[in-house]
């Protein structure tokens, strides 16, 4: 059987990550017996200006159709659709909401060798093992939503106005989401408990009171998983002072977005971050570092992130089509990872060091085969 997937490079380093994915995904099917048929589709802000579209006609339904899709980076700077949303978001937006992808989940987690961004010369304060929690996100709604626009008078934009959803439905799914994954887990480092913590602004917001409720009624579901509670303002400062303490973390849109950026300093940088778009029946995952197109053809950025993206997909449709082939694949990928920053030899600049971006990825993706070969 062979897995489809969608592949949407985009702009700036996107297609460059992108690159270095695909040579991972050519080494899980020569180490794993597993087959994949990749679909290439041009998206985003150079598309739109050579076109007037954000992605081919054809191309959301192609991802409707695949078993999963990965995507490198939308955006390029002062590339704007007439509405003056930048061009490709409509790529992004289009499949949270069109594939109903509600959970953002983002894994944060320390490396070994990897030095974090706390402090200047990066000072490493933490053990790898002290940092491994996830933020989950709610994805479909909240600020993102709509639910907004501008009152303009004689050409003055007077007036702007967000409205914030908070719906039963979307915060009842993304929480039960959080706690089935900590359930997964192996726990906080700290003391290895099943967390998860809600974060919110109640105190303060009605959306946040009814979003707080619903976490208490889907946690009496889950004994075995601690309650645990932090309004979004001290949270940004435990996660920094005690990342330690967190195993699982659930939060509403906006929120989710700021905290999940903060908490990449903690992995050594946006270059290290991945990212899921997760639904019922559809899953999209990426590097959450953005084109970048300052460092767009210089075969310099960092490709852990996309590479980490392609595990996360790895492990998501092996759990999905209960394929143990794919979720042995993602654990190889993953100490290949581990692996190749351990060693310390090829780093990129973000890291430290001087190495290729192809450089990268073509060491860890040859270094998959040899963890099959010993763990066969």
């Amino acid at each position: 059987m062979a897995y489809t997937l969608v592949l949407l490079p985009g702009d700036g380093t996107g297609p460059e990550v992108m690159r270095e994915a695909v040579k991972v995904l050519k080494a899980v099917q020569d180490s794993f017996g597993v087959s994949f048929d990749t679909f290439p589709f041009p998206a985003g802000g150079q598309y739109y200006m050579d076109t007037g579209a954000e992605w081919p006609d054809g191309a959301f339904e192609s991802c409707k159709a695949a078993d999963a899709i990965l995507l490198g980076a939308v955006g390029l700077p002062d590339v704007s659709l007439p509405n003056g949303d930048l061009a490709g978001v409509g790529v992004v937006f289009g499949l949270r909401f069109g594939l109903d992808l509600y959970a953002n989940v983002r894994p944060t987690k320390l490396y070994p060798n990897v030095l974090h961004k706390v402090h200047e010369h990066f000072k490493q304060v933490w053990e790898p093992g002290k940092v491994d929690f996830v933020i989950v996100r709610e994805n479909t709604e909240g600020l993102y939503t709509p639910a907004r626009g501008f009152l303009s008078r004689g050409g003055i934009d007077e007036l702007a106005v967000d409205s914030r959803i908070i719906t039963r439905k979307g915060a009842e799914r993304v929480i039960r989401y959080a706690f089935e994954l900590s359930t997964r887990r192996k726990g906080a480092p700290s003391d290895g408990t099943h967390r998860v913590t809600c974060v919110d602004k109640s105190n303060v917001t009605a959306g946040c009171k009814l979003f707080r409720r619903i976490y208490d009624e889907v946690a009496s579901d889950y004994p075995g998983v601690h309650r645990d509670y932090a309004y979004i303002d001290a949270f940004q400062q435990w996660l920094l002072r005690s990342p330690e303490a967190y195993d699982v973390a659930v939060t509403s849109n906006v929120f989710g977005d700021i905290a999940t950026d903060l908490a990449a300093v903690l992995q050594g940088g946006m270059g290290m971050a991945a990212g899921g778009n997760i639904g019922d029946a559809h899953a999209m995952f990426e590097p959450i570092h953005g084109s970048s197109p300052k460092h767009a053809g210089k075969d310099e950025v960092n490709p852990i992130a996309m590479i980490l993206a392609t595990q996360m997909m790895l492990d998501w449709l092996g759990r999905r089509k209960k394929d143990a082939a794919l979720r042995e694949a993602a654990t190889a990928v993953e100490m290949a990872v581990e692996r190749h920053l351990a060693e310390g030899k090829a780093l990129t600049y973000d890291l430290g060091g001087k190495a290729r971006c192809s450089e990268v990825g073509s060491a860890i993706a040859a270094a998959i085969p040899k963890i099959a070969k010993r763990s066969a």
